[in-house]
């Protein structure tokens, strides 16, 4: 399970900034894209002071920022988008839980996005976070990645209608690329999870154990990546007769609300995935018990059938003289012929009634 470690001598203040997650080495660069119906500029690695005199703010503007080690491009950034300090500080920490905020006109997002490490039972996992104010539309990301390759894609060759709608429409398909990646790792982990719930029918080692516990683990996690983001989409809607903030057009409302669906199917198909773990674990114990219950029962069987012959084996080794058996000259034939036909009638007798 993934704990959040508090640094007991870090200092907390609104000026006080620093890039808590594990992609340090990654160098800060920015891509600007610039478009309406017509026309479509693409900056590649621009600059802090080349973002003013590109932007236009009569057509949709997507600033997308890959690696947050440079601090201060982060906070050139904020400073001219006017972004509260808090702001910057979330998308910096990336322990930060999802969440939604509306705040000066600002429509602040940050999510949580996950896939699954090839050939690895963990879970990868970057912070993503949006900044959305007057047609501007800033992606900060920890490192570069190809969620948006083919939203890219679809801007440069004006495929559908992203080229045709708002800002805020760009940012729901952003944040829809960032669930498909909900969608694949939930898919590997069943996969995973199904190879081991049929290893389980036919293996006893405790290792399957520790493996279903581990993606137990992986489920709950997911879960609690998706609980604040369906949280955060369903109060979305409560801003659709907010007269003040106007970030959202209404009639893209209903594209959010699509993404708050998705989050109930995740969590439900989370909860079941989780109840089939849990009917794993069952199985192996189950199985475990009526190895065990077949190993005992072998057992008392062979115990049953030797119980009488060590009887009459502890009646004749008694040392008294007058046993009138012990001077038969054909008696030790006659006891053995004897206690090997009553084993063969208690094995007869055990397999008719089917006891073993």
């Amino acid at each position: 399970m993934r704990k959040i470690k508090y640094k007991k001598g870090r200092k907390v203040q609104p000026s006080f900034f620093d890039y808590t997650g594990s992609h340090k080495s990654v160098d800060t660069e920015m891509q600007l894209f610039v478009y309406d119906t017509h026309d479509l500029t693409e900056c590649e690695q621009i600059q802090v002071n080349d973002i003013e005199k590109n932007i236009d703010l009569t057509k949709v503007n997507w600033l997308n920022i890959h690696g947050l080690n440079d601090v201060e491009v982060i906070k050139s950034v904020g400073n001219y988008l006017k972004v509260d300090n808090f702001m910057l500080g979330d998308i910096l920490n990336t322990t930060k839980r999802t969440k939604l905020e509306e705040y000066h006109e600002i429509l602040f997002f940050n999510i949580k996005s996950l896939l699954p490490i090839e050939n690895s039972d963990n879970i990868s996992v970057e912070q993503i976070s949006f900044i959305l104010k007057n047609g501007i539309l800033v992606s900060f990301q920890e490192k570069r990645s190809d969620f948006f390759t083919h939203l890219r894609e679809r801007i440069r060759t004006h495929s559908g209608i992203v080229r045709e709608k708002k800002a805020d429409y760009l940012l729901y398909l952003l944040l829809d690329a960032i669930m498909e990646n909900f969608y694949i790792t939930i898919e590997n982990e069943e996969d995973r999870v199904e190879a081991l719930i049929d290893e389980s029918k036919t293996s006893t080692n405790p290792a399957i154990l520790e493996q279903i516990e581990k993606h137990r683990d992986n489920f709950n996690f997911l879960k609690r990546s998706i609980i604040p983001l369906r949280d955060s989409l369903y109060s979305i809607k409560s801003m659709k007769d907010d007269v003040v903030f106007n970030a959202i057009e209404t009639s893209n409302y209903t594209f959010f609300i699509r993404l708050h669906q998705k989050s109930l199917e995740l969590l439900e198909q989370i909860e079941y995935d989780l109840t089939s773990l849990d009917s794993a674990s069952n199985f192996y114990f189950s199985t475990q018990s009526h190895k065990m219950n077949e190993v005992m029962k072998t057992l008392t069987v062979v115990s049953v059938f030797f119980m009488p012959l060590t009887f009459i084996v502890g009646v004749y080794g008694m040392n008294f003289d007058n046993m009138p058996e012990l001077h038969w000259e054909y008696g030790y034939f006659i006891i053995l012929g004897c206690m090997l036909l009553l084993l063969v009638a208690m094995i007869v007798y055990f397999k008719k009634r089917k006891w073993y």
